[in-house]
C-alpha cells in the first residue's frame, strides 16, 4: 500500500481503494472458511450456531480494535454485526437453530 500523501490523483486513489477492497474480500473469504470449519467443530463440543456471549465478545473486541486503529467503533460494530448474523445463518443451515445455547466459541 502506498503512503496516502504520495497519492496525487483520484485515479491513483481509486486504484489503491480497489486494491485494498480485494485484500479485504480475501480476508472475508478466509473468515467464511473458518465459519465452515466451525460447523464441523461445534457439534463435537455441544455448541449451537448462536452463542450470544461470544457474539458480544467479538463485537467488543472489534470496537476496541477499531478505536485503536482510528476507525469509528460504531461503523465497525455495524459491519461486524452484519457479518456475524450472516455467519450464524450459514451455520444454522447445517447445525439448526433450536438447540439451547452452549459453550462460548
Amino acid at each position: 500500500m502506498r503512503d496516502l500523501e504520495t497519492i496525487g490523483t483520484m485515479a491513483e486513489l481509486r486504484a489503491e481503494i480497489d486494491t485494498l477492497d480485494r485484500a479485504i474480500v480475501g480476508q472475508l473469504a478466509r473468515r467464511a472458511a473458518m465459519i465452515d470449519r466451525a460447523v464441523a467443530l461445534k457439534p463435537r463440543e455441544g455448541m449451537q450456531a448462536r452463542i450470544t456471549p461470544r457474539v458480544e465478545a467479538v463485537v467488543a473486541n472489534v470496537r476496541e480494535a477499531a478505536g485503536d486503529a482510528g476507525l469509528d467503533p460504531e461503523l465497525a460494530e455495524t459491519v461486524w454485526r452484519a457479518l456475524i448474523e450472516w455467519s450464524i445463518a450459514r451455520e444454522e443451515v447445517e447445525l439448526g437453530a433450536s438447540a439451547p445455547e452452549g459453550n462460548a466459541a
